[in-house]
């Protein structure tokens, strides 16, 4: 006899059922997807048992080819093979020259800010060729599991601005996927390592990549993945030791700039990175570089002189480490674990170098490449509802402070740097001049006191709400940041209801290393900053004390003030006006204020006799007593 299965209303007839959803490691050298099965979470392979999918895409006139082959085309065609794309995710054409590598790509004048690149099958962005490697990794899962997919967690380097998350995640979309969540790559790793070794503590993640660095110091606590400080370069990776090698040879070699075009250069780079990759076994490498036609040049490269190449970008990677441990408050005996993330750390030297630093072994027993894939698939199976046992919490953190500008070009910071996203937070603000119907609310991110030492992120206008006097009126600004990092702001005049809101959705992101510059900055500047900021506000003081004394005088000065008693104050306003423009301390402005007070103190004095006198004109005392006094 055969069962009937039973079903409560409103439940799935197939409880058994499983959705199908993958971790996609994006990476600027290689990709990866991932999945968990039967309990297990792994990368998948490609029709010939290739787990890594190289992040190159090349156009062809009549197809699309991604991958290996599109890779193995660089050399002999280049202008219309894309490599290392995720460099210029979310970056301006003004910012390329600021990558420090030749990018051997033809870029063409477009009316916006986003670059975009001549190839033969047309212009591409940089989110046009990350959706192309995006739709062969989805295939690849979706060819593996059978079925289709209900969408995918994609990582993402922690230093990822607004910009580039966005970038990331518009190319998601031109795949055709679903984005559960952009998930931070340090955080995927510890996913991956915290369920396998059940740890808790504090731990580092190294995460050295092609393109980008990341050191992530992340406390695990059960099952809670909290990260408490992030830090490193968006722009620093095994590409750059590429560079290094290639410059090297170049120099060996008595090869000039001038000699190299589009192809040559890449051949020099692929020579580099097979150099790179044999001394990871070999203490020498044998190097042939076809020159021309004529000439071959023939040389060798050992491990020393690699090392030697390599340290100075090992050397930044471990500033980056040292400030991360300051933002966290940890010191390095606190680390209990060094988890090595990213194809460039099967370095022996950055090995090494990082044991060094951190007083211990780096763990490097899950694969380097694949252990954020591996993270990434845990977490798409759990917001799948695959894992509804699952009590893993994960809490990423903003990487720089957002704020609002506020009079004077101060920087108002409403979230923190290192605050735990998802997050809101919400701040009241009132106008500065009576009759104000409108406010402009200007978003912008860093960590210095003035508004233009910071980045401007969004501008928009809050208007309509109902003339009062200075003070009056409360606006309440809100901030939220979404699970990906992204923002958006609103406004709202609070007896009104007048509100107004942005999603910030910069066409571009940060040039290389200006969040660690930003960040690196505001230490530099911190008491100069404290001393500009007190200055500005006492500046911002000082013109409301001057526009509240010309409209009293114009008012009433005439009528209660001597010739002599006026000079003496309007002698005061002078000072302050001269001290408000030319001071260079916020004291000498204050002392300012201070002597226009004193100067002003009878006349206040008589406004308030005038203004009493005034009031009570036509009444008798009796009815101004209060029900207390009755």
């Amino acid at each position: 006899m055969a069962l009937l299965q039973i079903a409560e209303p409103g439940q799935s007839g197939k409880p058994h059922e499983r959705k199908f959803a993958v971790g996609i490691d994006l990476g600027t050298t290689n990709s990866l997807v991932a999945t968990v099965r039967s309990g297990k979470s792994d990368t998948l392979p490609d029709e010939n048992g290739e787990h890594l999918l190289p992040s190159a895409v090349r156009y062809t006139p009549t197809e699309t080819i991604v991958g290996k082959a599109a890779r193995e085309a660089a050399v002999e065609d280049p202008h219309n093979t894309i490599i290392s794309v995720k460099r210029l995710m979310g970056r301006g054409v003004e910012d390329l020259k600021l990558l420090g590598e030749q990018l051997p790509y033809e870029f063409v004048e477009s009316e916006t800010s986003v670059p975009r690149i001549k190839t033969v099958a047309g212009d591409k962005s940089a989110v046009e060729v990350s959706a192309d490697i995006l739709k062969a990794l989805k295939k690849r899962g979706e060819e593996t599991l059978g079925d289709e997919l209900v969408g995918a967690v994609i990582t993402v380097p922690a230093y990822f601005d607004d910009a580039q998350r966005q970038a990331t995640k518009d190319a998601a979309r031109l795949a055709d996927l679903n984005v559960l969540r952009l998930l931070n790559e340090p955080t995927a790793a510890a996913v991956a390592y915290g369920l396998d070794s059940g740890q808790e503590g504090v731990v580092a993640i190294y995460d050295l990549g092609g393109g980008t660095f990341d050191i992530s110091i992340l406390r695990l606590n059960k099952g809670v993945f909290e990260v408490m400080a992030t830090g490193g370069d968006s722009a620093l990776g095994g590409d750059d030791f590429d560079h290094a090698i290639a410059e090297w040879i170049m120099q060996q070699a008595k090869i000039s700039n001038d000699q190299l075009d589009a192809s040559r250069s890449r051949l020099l780079l692929q020579k580099a990175c097979e150099a790179k990759e044999a001394l990871a076994d070999a203490e020498s490498v044998d190097i042939t570089i076809d020159l021309d036609e004529q000439q071959t040049w023939y040389g060798s490269l050992n491990r020393d002189t690699l090392n030697e190449l390599i340290d100075p970008l090992i050397g930044k990677t471990l500033l980056s480490c040292r400030r991360a441990l300051r933002d966290a408050e940890v010191d390095k005996d606190e680390i209990i674990d060094v988890v090595m993330v990213g194809g460039s750390t099967r370095s022996l030297r950055v090995r090494e170098k990082v044991g060094e630093f951190f007083e211990c072994e780096p763990l490097v027993s899950i694969d380097p490449d694949k252990v954020v894939a591996i993270g990434a698939a845990i977490q798409a199976n759990a917001l799948a509802g695959n894992d509804p046992d699952g009590e893993m919490l994960l809490l990423d953190v903003i990487p720089l402070s957002l704020g609002i500008e506020t009079m004077g070009g101060l920087t108002e910071k409403i979230i923190h740097r290192n605050t735990p996203i998802p997050v809101s937070r919400a701040q009241e603000f009132t106008t500065y001049k009576d009759g104000q119907t409108a406010m402009a609310v200007h978003v912008v991110q860093g960590e210095r006191e003035l508004v233009d030492d910071n980045r401007s992120l969004a501008r928009f206008e809050l208007r309509g709400f109902p003339p009062k006097v200075a003070g009056a009126l409360r606006i309440r600004v809100t901030f939220q940041v979404d699970a990906d990092g992204l923002l958006s702001v609103s406004a709202m005049e609070e007896t009104s209801g007048v509100e107004a809101s942005v999603e910030v959705k910069p066409s571009y992101g940060l040039s290389d290393g200006e969040i660690e510059s930003m960040l690196k900055a505001s230490m530099e500047h911190a008491r100069d900053d404290i001393e500009a900021r007190s200055l500005r506000e006492q500046q911002v003081e000082a013109a409301r004390v001057i526009e509240a004394l010309d409209s009293a005088l114009a008012e009433d000065g005439d009528a209660l003030l001597s010739d002599e008693e006026k000079q003496v104050i309007l002698a005061a306003r002078d000072a302050l006006v001269q001290s408000k423009d030319m001071a260079t301390t916020s004291q000498q402005v204050k002392d300012a204020i201070a002597a226009v007070e004193k100067a002003s103190a009878a006349y206040v004095a008589k406004r308030m006799n005038s203004s009493v006198q005034s009031t009570m004109a036509g009444h008798k005392v009796e009815e101004f007593k209060t029900e207390s006094e009755d």
